[in-house]
């Protein structure tokens, strides 16, 4: 995997997926997201924005999950549209 490609998962916008590949090092954090199924491998679609832009609702393994930019910014994924390139 070409480290380059990775992007911040905030970076994505309504529609654009991409596949999860780092989680952030904050343990409570980390463990947390493990627990809900965000791990390594996992296909990730943001599917909206809240009205002032903070929190952004995500979509992965049949759920939603509600996450806050500083906490999006450290989950790195392979951006789907980075293959287009």
């Amino acid at each position: 995997m070409n480290i380059s490609r990775l992007v911040p998962l905030d970076t994505l916008t309504t529609g654009e997926s991409g596949i999860v590949c780092t989680l952030p090092e904050e343990p409570y954090l980390r463990v947390r997201l493990s627990s809900l199924g965000l791990i390594p491998g996992t296909r990730i679609t943001m599917v909206n924005t809240s009205p002032l832009g903070d929190p952004k609702a995500y979509f992965f393994r049949g759920a939603f999950i509600a996450l806050r930019h500083k906490d999006a910014e450290n989950i790195l994924i392979k951006s789907e549209k980075a293959d287009d390139i």
